[in-house]
């Protein structure tokens, strides 16, 4: 039983240690990243949304992006070909980024109300923080890299 488990954690482990795929989900999320930011700007800037309102809005805006890329590019030999297997993904996709979000949201959060730290570069350090989150829920439960 040990060693299926250490051996499940070694093949797991490979499968994250992908530098061509890194490099990918990290210039998908780039891309994300700016959707976010200026979706967040516009959001807190020209409507009467807050910070953590505007950052709820921003994220989804992202995660339909960052979804639509990583899924025709980063991980485009991974999945179930077809609608039903899209749509899977797709909600998988968004239930474990929420993870991510949550650390992003917190940090936001923490940083904004805590300590006064301007929402955008507050939004920039969870982000940071929350991209590790993403890499490693993505690749493991989304795509499921470690089947290949």
């Amino acid at each position: 039983m040990i060693d299926s488990v250490v051996e499940a954690v070694q093949m797991r482990t490979r499968a994250l240690l992908s530098a061509t795929r890194l490099t990918q989900f990290a210039g998908v999320g780039f891309v994300g990243a700016i959707v976010d930011f200026v979706a967040l700007y516009a959001l807190v800037e020209w409507t009467v949304l807050g910070p953590v309102v505007g950052k709820a809005i921003s994220w989804e805006l992202s995660i339909v992006v960052i979804f639509a890329i990583n899924e025709r590019w980063t991980f485009s030999e991974f999945g179930s070909v077809g609608p039903r297997a899209l749509g899977r993904r797709f909600l998988r996709s968004n239930a474990v980024r929420f993870a991510g979000f949550l650390v992003t949201l917190a940090v936001l959060t923490g940083l904004v109300y805590g300590f006064g730290v301007w929402y955008l570069a507050a939004n920039a350090v969870g982000v940071g923080i929350g991209f590790f989150v993403n890499y490693t829920c993505e690749s493991l439960y989304t795509w499921k890299v470690h089947r290949d």
